[in-house]
């Protein structure tokens, strides 16, 4: 990312966050007009409700590449950010500046993992995302601890009640505590292993 971006608080305290990952090729020339102009557009993007976070990165191979990262709480939130007539009248300033050619718009489980997708088939942005069978490791470490306390801690004073509505409470309490606070702590403490 540029010196400019700055990181938001948490990135994975909504487990429905978006990412949209957009490629632009940059007039010859003009490297440090686009530089100035997306860093604007990140600003506007951060006076918008629901956005986490954005930033550049620069293709390490072609030159020309550039790849802008926007990250909302929601779809809804990317939605009217992608609308709205301040971002119409920001895209309208780079005309000239750098030609869109991709976008890719990541969520829902893999934002945990924060991987780095295919753009196009030829390029990455920044690396392959993490191995699956190392996304499968993290959910366990955090799914089994989370599990076996919620079964000794709720399941095992439900009594007589029928298996299926055991399993009911158990994962009704077990989704939003893996979601909102066990995978987004374990991915940040494994960021390197992951990556």
């Amino acid at each position: 990312m540029s010196d400019h971006d700055r990181a938001p608080q948490n990135l994975d305290d909504e487990p429905s966050h978006v990412t949209t990952s957009v490629a632009r090729r940059i007039t010859p020339g003009r490297e440090h007009e686009f530089v100035t102009w997306t860093d604007a557009g990140i600003a506007l993007a951060r006076t918008f409700p629901g956005f986490l976070g954005g930033g550049w990165l620069r293709n390490s191979r072609i030159d020309d590449e550039y790849y802008v990262v926007y990250r909302f709480a929601d779809e809804l939130s990317m939605d009217e950010w992608q609308r709205s007539p301040v971002r119409k009248a920001w895209l309208s300033r780079g005309e000239g500046v750098a030609a869109e050619y991709a976008t890719h718009r990541l969520s829902g489980i893999e934002g945990w993992f924060e991987p780095q997708h295919n753009l196009t088939n030829a390029v990455r942005v920044q690396g392959d995302p993490p191995a699956r069978w190392k996304q499968a490791i993290t959910i366990w470490l955090g799914f089994f601890p989370m599990s076996l306390a919620i079964n000794y801690g709720v399941v095992a004073h439900l009594g007589d009640l029928p298996l299926a509505a055991k399993t009911l409470v158990a994962t009704v309490i077990n989704t939003p505590l893996m979601v909102y606070f066990v995978l987004p702590w374990l991915t940040a403490r494994l960021k390197r292993w992951l990556t």
